[in-house]
């Protein structure tokens, strides 16, 4: 039996031409300035609620006792440093002389703190010559938090060919809840979720740009192209991803995941060229070459974040390559010793950093399993204060409830379902390539039942989750074209629960918004919003 594809040797078959370039270059049904135009008007919208009060509450708060204080050592040392025993109030006033003692052992890669001293700096607060305002050590963490939004604007736009779609993509982002609350604090959870969307965009741009090269050698006949080039845009996935496991190891499973994911879209893509012996190809030219330009970059990028600690003598472990040299060590130049050891230290600073991770398991009243994320059972109260007569009434109260918008993390349950069921029945790839990422950022920490975890975990995985209700949404309302004869009626229901979807969204945002931006208001206005038990008292009882 012989192939219907033409040899790179014969005329190529007109016909032949225009199936595989419409199988892998599906063209774009609007102007490239019509889709950055939307995203860049979601991203501003998101930037201003994420800005304005960026500076409430006036102080530190939860786990900005680690972050800020942490960014502020590594610009002024190199390393994270101990501090004194009241350093949040003397922060918070604006003194920067708060250490004490020397390194500090941290068990986070240092990335999103230099993100966050960068903050500081564009906030002008560093040096400390300035009363310090909470604001500055936010800034990184609403910035990025933003550009997460534009990202996932742009990338769901290429992913359902709609700037519409894309636009509501963004949407449903900025009002979640739990990245709102994120983008507001110093904290490393925004910056490992950009990081890795960034990289999940990278290899969506590097599948387009494959396909459309294989598009134009099958227009020229050939179905055994080999080598495809330089695939810039997965090198800078592979950047990406390594600036996400620099922020958080908890990135080297969507490392894993999305290296498996790009070379079976370069498996499918030369299957839809046509190509001969595919596998072979695929295995020698794109596997392999793949394997480099996503784990081995990403590499080198986690070790160029610890730049830092290395350049300096000081930092945690520092020195432990040279008091515990191994004898052939000796006999090697100084020039060489010197960065061998520093690779050793950190390899046990590595070790320690796991051996806590791994044994992690101290209560937490707003601990919570991997299955409570999803429903939104379990939310963290980064801040409450109880201030009388401030809001008017005898009974004040002023939170932040770090909690996903319920309607969005709701509504994403019957998304993934959807999708599972779209990507069973036609293997549709952008359906298989949300739900892999959702699960690379939920599945892998049911392996760890007895870890102290939180809710906020699972922000990498919202990007995924808000794509994949945007997919269904798409499904909803349907190609003009798929069913003529139905075709006015499905875009008319679709438009109905496009529209109903976002309101709901916009609404539960909205009437949440008190307790998420630490706005002072009534006990009982508090209360009402407080829908469940484990929203005021977490795992820990009536209390």
């Amino acid at each position: 039996m012989t192939s219907t594809a033409p040899h790179a040797t014969t005329e190529p078959d007109p016909t032949w031409r225009a199936t595989v370039r419409a199988r892998l270059v599906p063209p774009s049904p609007f102007p490239a300035w019509v889709g950055w135009a939307s995203a860049l008007a979601v991203a501003l919208f998101a930037g201003v609620l994420r800005f304005v009060g960026l500076g409430r509450p006036g102080e530190i708060y939860f786990d900005e006792t680690y972050y800020a204080k942490n960014a502020l050592a590594l610009w002024v040392f190199g390393y994270e440093h101990e501090t004194v025993e009241d350093a949040d109030a003397q922060l918070a006033t604006g003194n920067g002389d708060i250490w004490s003692g020397g390194a500090d052992f941290v068990v986070h890669p240092p990335l999103a703190k230099w993100m966050i001293a960068a903050g500081d700096w564009l906030w002008g607060l560093l040096p400390m010559t300035e009363p310090v305002e909470p604001a500055g050590w936010r800034m990184a963490a609403a910035v990025f938090g933003t550009l997460s939004v534009l990202l996932l604007v742009r990338v769901a736009q290429r992913m359902t060919r709609s700037w519409l779609l894309g636009s509501a993509a963004g949407l449903i982002m900025a009002l979640d809840g739990l990245h709102f609350t994120l983008s507001r604090i110093a904290m490393v959870d925004v910056f490992l979720t950009f990081w890795i969307l960034a990289g999940f965009t990278c290899l969506v741009i590097d599948r387009d740009r494959t396909r459309a090269r294989l598009a134009r050698l099958a227009e020229q006949g050939s179905t055994g192209a080999n080598w495809l080039g330089v695939r810039w845009w997965r090198i800078a996935a592979g950047v990406c991803l390594g600036a996400a496991i620099g922020c958080k190891w908890s990135a080297l499973f969507y490392l894993a995941a999305f290296g498996l994911l790009t070379v079976a879209w370069d498996y499918g893509a030369r299957r839809s060229a046509g190509h001969h012996r595919t596998a072979l190809r695929w295995f020698g030219f794109d596997a392999v070459p793949a394997f480099f330009q996503t784990v081995g970059v990403a590499a080198v990028t986690y070790l160029a974040t610890w730049s830092g600690w290395l350049a300096t003598s000081g930092g945690y472990g520092r020195t432990w390559g040279e008091q515990h040299m191994a004898g052939w060590l000796a006999d090697l130049p100084g020039w060489v010793q010197g960065p061998v050891n520093g690779l050793r230290s950190l390899a046990y600073y590595h070790q320690q950093m796991y051996t806590f991770h791994s044994g992690l398991s101290k209560p937490h009243d707003y601990a919570s399993q991997p299955w409570e994320w999803i429903i939104m059972r379990t939310p963290v109260a980064f801040y409450y204060n109880d201030q009388p007569s401030t809001c008017g009434q005898p009974d004040c109260s002023t939170t932040i409830l770090s909690v996903g918008t319920p309607a969005v993390w709701w509504l994403g349950i019957v998304a993934l379902l959807v999708m599972l069921g779209w990507w069973l029945t036609y293997r549709d790839w952008r359906a298989g390539a949300v739900l892999l990422g959702v699960a690379a950022g939920w599945l892998p920490w049911f392996a760890y039942p007895d870890r102290t975890m939180f809710v906020f975990y699972a922000l990498p995985m919202l990007p995924f989750l808000v794509l994949a209700i945007t997919m269904a949404i798409g499904l909803a309302m349907g190609a003009a074209d798929s069913r003529p004869e139905f075709a006015p009626w499905s875009r008319v229901a679709g438009g109905v629960v496009f529209g109903v979807v976002l309101l709901l969204v916009i609404a539960n945002f909205a009437y949440l918004y008190p307790v998420l931006s630490a706005e002072t208001i009534t006990y009982e206005a508090w209360a009402d919003r407080m829908w469940f038990q484990t929203w005021i008292y977490g795992n820990g009882g009536e209390g």
